[in-house]
């Protein structure tokens, strides 16, 4: 799947972009999700969902490849924020094998590793069921998808 970015913004109060993930927001700290805000979305959008993926992680499972920290959707269309350890929509499974947000926790020794903060702009309001992993859930709003943007921040574990 090829997904075009759009002219929509995403911004969080907690980390700039390509800058640093304060530790509270990774599995160093208390492992809850950083605020995330965006604005710009395309015309017709009735539904978001976000996702928080590392490219970077040396894992490679079912074609893909990276570490997937966070699948949340469900979202509606007149949503443009999510507070800090938001209880919003519905969360999908992430790779540590858990429904719900898992911070930046690369090996250590890795060196810095890049998390995108997805936000996917969808043509109507979703009501999938819990627990779908990436995979699942794009299968699902890939015809749907209006556009998408994202908030990349980097983590680094010392080692």
């Amino acid at each position: 799947m090829a997904f075009a970015l759009s002219n929509m913004q995403v911004t969080s109060d907690a980390f700039g972009h390509h800058r640093d993930i304060p530790t509270q927001y990774t599995g160093e700290g208390e492992d809850i999700s950083p605020a995330l805000a965006w604005q710009g979305a395309p015309e017709g959008t009735q539904g978001f969902a976000v996702v928080c993926h590392d490219p970077d992680a040396p894992l490679v499972q079912d074609g893909t490849y990276g570490f997937v920290h966070w699948v949340l959707y469900n979202l509606p269309g007149t949503l443009s924020e999510l507070q800090e350890n938001t209880q919003e929509g519905v969360a999908g499974k992430n790779d540590f094998g858990n429904v719900g947000y898992g911070g930046p926790m690369p090996p250590e020794g890795h060196g810095k590793h890049h998390y995108y903060f997805w936000v996917l702009a969808l043509d109507r309001q979703t009501s999938l069921p819990e627990g779908l992993s990436l995979p699942e859930l794009l299968k699902e709003l890939e015809p749907n998808l209006l556009g998408m943007n994202r908030l990349i921040g980097t983590f680094k574990r010392d080692g």
